[in-house]
């Protein structure tokens, strides 16, 4: 078997590399390889707990994607990559040869080293179908969980199993969402899950316990918490072993490339959550496993792999995130201000808030807050943290190209804007202009 181009892994990363390469380059025959049978939709797991029917709700069509495009679709596991020979190998013998080679192989789940993992009833949140659907069962008979972990996917899977009734507690280090947002929304977002039936204790896991069967953790200050499910969310790993065995350069956060994506051998690409990321401020490289980070990165590199037709203006990463639980919409992009700080920059922070309709008494109303930061010395914006109603998850998206353009507190206050009484804030409100022009008094200060 002979192709021009190989994807290996078929989630948002090897699904959008294939569908840029056919488009880009549609002489070219395109295969994607996927480990499993059945593909996940890895944003929608924690959703399979509570507001969708079932796991079989979240299934990703990789194939009605990509046949009508003419991409094939083969279902194995690689084993082993020759960049020399550019010959593939699989588990069920197979050898493919390949021109252009793309990595899409994703993450997996952190393992912690405490004690009492192997226990029964304990369980991690991996893209694994089968896995999965025994889970969801669990879940359904469980009336104690402890979910370990205060990310995003341990508040997502939180918030949806205390729909169900369950007693349901977070064992969180300090504070939640710690790496994306600063205090006062960790605050916010607490205030919330405990309001809606969740606890949270603070502290660090020593070990869990029981015998044969997990029946509690236990915290390194001595205190336990009964359990009869444990769920195990503290972050994940870059998929990296097919690239470590293929000679190319790694290091601990993941696949190394350039700014097309090019790893060390030229006619290896790689995207997603096995790939090294690096801060859009600081250039440092740093974990971060987003699926719109996937799709950018496959994009670029689904483009160029025969040419190099789209620039990527950038080579560093901008991390844009968003969530919504207990009623709450966070969303981050760039840098916190605590963040901001360690860094050595000196900043300025400008904050807007006020209803996300006008007049405000549309039943779909939210209060929106909006935090940005801004590089004292030029005006420079370097992140914004938003929370309130659903509007937030696209306002966001504004701010993360505000960082990527690197546009002042001026260019944000000046901004023209569409509005609607149904559909957003006021322009007289709009919590962005806000929060530039509260920055711009204090730079002016």
């Amino acid at each position: 078997m002979k192709y021009d181009v190989v994807i290996i892994g078929s989630s948002a990363g090897g699904l959008t590399a294939a569908i840029a390469a056919r488009r880009f380059y549609p002489d070219k025959s395109v295969l994607v390889i996927k480990k499993e049978e059945v593909s996940m939709i890895p944003c929608g797991i924690p959703y399979i707990f509570g507001t969708l029917r079932g796991v079989d709700d979240d299934i990703l069509p990789v194939e009605k994607f990509l046949e009508p495009l003419g991409v094939e679709v083969l279902t194995d596991e690689v084993t082993e990559i020759n960049p020399k020979s550019k010959i593939i190998k699989t588990i069920s013998g197979k050898e493919i040869v390949w021109e252009k080679l793309v990595l899409a192989t994703g993450s997996k789940p952190a393992k912690p080293d405490f004690p009492g993992t192997e226990l029964e009833g304990v369980y991690i949140v991996p893209k694994d179908y089968r896995y999965l659907k025994e889970f969801r069962e669990r879940i359904k008979e469980a009336e104690r969980v402890v979910i370990i972990g205060g990310g995003f996917i341990a508040l997502e899977v939180g918030d949806e199993i205390r729909k169900s009734g369950k007693d349901v507690t977070l064992v969180v280090r300090s504070r939640v969402l710690r790496n994306s947002f600063d205090q006062e929304f960790s605050e916010m977002i607490e205030k919330r899950l405990t309001e809606s039936g969740i606890n949270i204790v603070y502290g660090n896991v020593e070990e869990l316990i029981g015998k044969g069967k997990v029946e509690g953790v236990k915290l390194a200050d001595g205190k336990e918490l009964p359990a009869d499910t444990i769920i195990i969310s503290t972050g994940y790993r870059p998929n990296v072993e097919l690239a470590v065995k293929a000679g190319l350069r790694v290091t601990r956060y993941g696949i190394w490339t350039d700014e097309y994506m090019r790893t060390s051998h030229p006619d290896v690409f790689a995207v997603g959550d096995c790939v090294e990321h690096r801060d859009f401020f600081t250039g440092k490289p740093y974990p971060l496993m987003l699926a719109s980070t996937a799709t950018f990165e496959a994009r670029i590199a689904g483009a160029n792999l025969f040419k190099l037709q789209i620039v990527r203006e950038n080579r560093r990463t901008i991390g844009a995130y968003s969530t919504h639980v207990a009623g709450l919409t966070l969303a981050a992009a760039g840098l916190t201000e605590e963040a901001a700080k360690k860094e050595g920059f000196e900043v300025i922070v400008g904050y807007g808030k006020g209803p996300d309709r006008h007049p405000a008494k549309f039943p779909d109303t939210s209060t929106v807050t909006v935090k940005l930061i801004f590089s004292r010395d030029r005006g420079a914006i370097l992140g914004a943290q938003i929370a309130g109603g659903k509007s937030a998850g696209e306002m966001i998206n504004i701010l993360a190209l505000a960082i990527q353009k690197r546009l002042t507190a001026s260019e944000l206050y000046t901004l023209q804007i569409a509005t609607h009484p149904l559909l957003t804030a006021s322009p007289v409100g709009y919590q962005i202009l806000q929060a530039a022009e509260d920055a711009l008094a204090k730079l002016r200060a």
